[in-house]
């Protein structure tokens, strides 16, 4: 059935089949998810769920293309400030956990290898643009290719998200332990990219003086946003 097709009911019926769907496959999966418990979730019997996606995998890609968007531009990179980004990141895992979930579930039953979003051409563009003119600027270790650091300060950032293999974290988290990781995550950023010049050499202690700045404010205004 064609969305053009659909009644005004039954497109508030497709809204409640895809935001009960989005919490089912966040949780279960696409093999572990069913069918009985979205449409009993959405109040909205199967047949019509059938008509309107076909099947349970192409429930599954209406419900992540829906979010792509916001998995991959939630935060726009700022390559002049890779700690405040990491930061940033941190609060987006943290303020939607189920945009993790998705997007590891996709990768572990869809697209184990290679980019997860290898169907969209181009998504990356904007963010490795602005790391590479950091690097031309000498804001950012130029010896580290811009692909790789996108990777490295992603990753970095979902160290307490829902991926994480150590600790997850919670909004219900003292407000202390999220301030805690903030400042943690934009040090570690901060030293693994930060202005690159020799150690030992005025050049180096005046840029780490610099990025460490910029981490600490960004840490600080991360906390006083999230507060």
């Amino acid at each position: 059935m064609k969305t053009g097709q659909i009644t005004s009911a039954g497109q508030a019926s497709r809204r409640r089949l895809l935001d009960a769907a989005t919490a089912e496959f966040a949780t279960y999966g696409i093999a572990g998810a069913r069918v009985d418990r979205i449409s009993a979730a959405a109040q909205v019997n199967k047949a019509q769920l059938y008509a309107y996606f076909g099947n349970k995998d192409k429930l599954f890609d209406a419900v992540f293309a829906e979010h792509l968007e916001m998995i991959v531009g939630t935060v726009p990179v700022t390559g002049d400030d890779l700690p405040g980004y990491a930061v940033r990141l941190y609060d987006a895992h943290l303020a939607h956990p189920e945009l993790v979930r998705l997007a590891t579930w996709a990768r572990l039953e869809r697209t184990p290898t290679g980019d997860l979003y290898h169907f969209m051409p181009g998504h990356d563009t904007e963010k490795l643009r602005s790391i590479t003119d950091a690097q031309e600027a000498g804001l950012v270790d130029p010896t580290i290719p811009a692909p790789e650091v996108l990777a490295v300060v992603t990753a970095m950032s979902m160290t307490w998200s829902p991926a994480s293999v150590m600790f997850t974290a919670s909004r219900d988290d003292p407000e202390s332990d999220h301030d805690r990781r903030r400042t943690a995550l934009a040090l570690a950023v901060r030293r693994a990219f930060g202005p690159w010049a020799e150690p030992g050499t005025a050049e180096g202690a005046a840029a780490g003086t610099a990025a460490g700045a910029a981490a600490g404010a960004a840490a600080e205004g991360a906390a006083g946003a999230a507060g």
